[in-house]
């Protein structure tokens, strides 16, 4: 099902918050591995240090101590130009869906492309349609946020993290703001299309009823990784 290659290689990865008296560890000893196509969900309680690590992995934050290596490349120690770099492989989904109100849908699907040079702005406006399409909104491309449902939000916002088919989705309590059913559906969503793609999946979340979606589970506590289980294979 899926390849044995680490998407994601992480050893002995500690981080803090602070100086001096104020310094506070909120990843303790960090160890990790997650292969290309595998969807890795984790949970824990609120301030475990779960949202630090996404923004480590997806190079949003600097690493500070041991070994933090995505798609082959040591994050620790890394120069903002490989930072920016690993960057342009990541997609994200936050609990908000941090939509730019005065932009359009697909204006903000299209924002994530304009950090990839190769693409003209013909071919960005054609990608964000496209994307837009295969979740759903293909007749909401010129709507704004504010004419949205949440449910639309969220997949106007899977939408701007996949369009350049990045190798790693992270999400961030992507079905918190949402009801049950809604929040199943982006789930689906979010999962047929990183499928489609050929893209790894880590997902944090607090919602017991998403968990069947997971290849494996980790489970984060007081900054440290405590359990790893085996979900239920998939059908």
């Amino acid at each position: 099902m899926n390849s044995s290659i680490p998407v994601l290689c992480i050893q002995n990865l500690n981080h803090y918050f602070g100086q001096g008296e104020q310094q506070k560890q909120v990843l303790d000893d960090i160890n990790l591995d997650i292969n290309a196509g595998e969807i890795v969900i984790m949970t824990g309680p609120s301030g475990s240090g779960k949202t630090t690590l996404l923004t480590l992995i997806g190079g949003l934050r600097s690493v500070q101590f041991g070994s933090l290596r995505f798609l082959d490349q040591e994050l620790c120690g890394a120069t903002p130009e490989q930072l920016v770099q690993a960057r342009r492989q990541v997609g994200y989904i936050f609990q908000a869906h941090n939509l730019h109100e005065s932009l359009s849908a697909q204006q903000n699907v299209r924002m994530s492309l304009e950090v990839h040079p190769q693409f003209s702005s013909m071919e960005m406006n054609a990608m964000a349609a496209k994307m837009l399409q295969e979740v759903g909104l293909g007749d909401h491309l010129h709507h704004y946020p504010e004419n949205l449902s949440g449910g639309q939000k969220q997949r106007v916002a899977i939408a701007r993290a996949l369009v350049s088919r990045p190798k790693l989705l992270l999400a961030d309590e992507p079905t918190a703001a949402l009801d049950s059913k809604t929040g199943r559906d982006v789930v689906n969503l979010m999962q047929y299309l990183a499928q489609e793609q050929g893209c790894t999946i880590l997902l944090v979340t607090h919602d017991n009823r998403i968990l069947d979606i997971a290849d494996r589970i980790v489970h984060m506590e007081d900054g440290r990784l405590i359990r790893r289980a085996l979900t239920t294979p998939k059908s």
